[in-house]
């Protein structure tokens, strides 16, 4: 990873696609040595992120494997629209893209809502999906069944207060600057020297985009709605194609006591825990991560082995 080079330029190539009248950013990546046979691979990034959190995998992955990464509607360098955000909505823009651009199954590669989108676009769209690797699921349903019925309207009410533009529109001028999200990030990681200049950068870019504010209150509205995201207990048991879920120990935004569970779901979901790794462990981790994939898509598919340079050396 040489850091000396700017994260702009470590990420591919980056273009612009207009998905429903709405531009949309992607970046891709092919071997110098282009493998047809091999699968191609969909990065998708989490919440708040965008292609740069995949500066230290894209280029790793890339020697290998034709990789392919989004900036989901609402984040990124893709249009700050108002639009009903859903994970359904990420699911068609992903599914849109592939049928544009790939044409042929593919491994699909999520961090945190990411994983999300991954994995309701499996179930949704079979003739796309070829395997998943999931990092840090959430499932948006575990909120509801943890409440009492008699408190679900009470905290819809809360929510409902919350999500006024008004108070929206002050939390986003707050939330934005560097040095808060630096402290978010600081939750997110549980390496502290992984919260870098550059990852605030690759964060808070985004949120000084026209239209940022509009969107940002549109996507806070849609987390909070009922219809956001599928139930992983529901969805995951359904999958018939190869899974990973990798999860960090110290991860303090998905409690790492659901790993195990959604492990249980189904009998096709490999599971890889990470010790002394928080919430994103592709970016925190990246050497690790990028060669427990390889490794991964060797064993149920069958491709070529790979050691990544930093492995190699061990």
């Amino acid at each position: 990873m040489d850091s000396a080079v700017h994260w702009q330029q470590r990420v591919g190539n980056q273009r612009d696609w207009v998905w429903r009248g709405w531009q949309t950013r992607y970046t891709y990546i092919r071997p110098a040595q282009n493998n047809q046979k091999t699968t191609p691979l969909i990065l998708l990034h989490g919440f708040g992120a965008s292609i740069g959190h995949w500066r230290h995998n894209l280029e790793v992955l890339g020697e290998h494997y034709t990789v392919y990464a989004l900036d989901m509607l609402g984040f990124g360098a893709s249009e700050k629209a108002t639009a009903n955000y859903s994970v359904e909505l990420w699911v068609e823009q992903v599914y849109d893209f592939w049928k544009v651009f790939i044409r042929q199954p593919v491994v699909l590669v999520g961090n945190s809502i990411g994983s999300l989108i991954a994995m309701a676009a499996a179930a949704t769209h079979p003739d796309m999906v070829q395997g998943v690797v999931m990092m840090s699921l959430p499932d948006p349903s575990l909120e509801q069944e943890a409440l009492p019925p008699w408190l679900r309207p009470v905290v819809a009410g809360i929510k409902s207060v919350i999500a006024s533009g008004f108070i929206l529109k002050g939390v986003f001028s707050v939330v934005r600057r560097p040095g808060i999200l630096r402290r978010w990030a600081g939750i997110a990681y549980a390496n502290p020297e992984a919260v870098t200049d550059e990852l605030v950068e690759i964060i808070a870019g985004p949120t000084q985009d026209r239209g940022s504010a509009r969107a940002f209150s549109a996507l806070f509205r849609a987390t909070m709605g009922a219809n956001f995201g599928p139930s992983v207990k529901t969805v995951l048991p359904t999958l018939t194609m190869p899974m990973l879920l990798i999860w960090g120990q110290k991860d303090k935004f998905v409690p790492p006591v659901l790993a195990r569970q959604f492990a249980q779901y189904n009998e096709n979901l490999q599971l890889h825990s990470m010790e002394d790794v928080g919430h994103c462990p592709h970016d925190e981790r990246p050497e690790l991560v990028n060669q427990i994939i390889l490794d991964w898509i060797h064993k149920h598919f069958g491709e070529t082995k790979f050691l990544t340079p930093e492995m190699s050396q061990h």
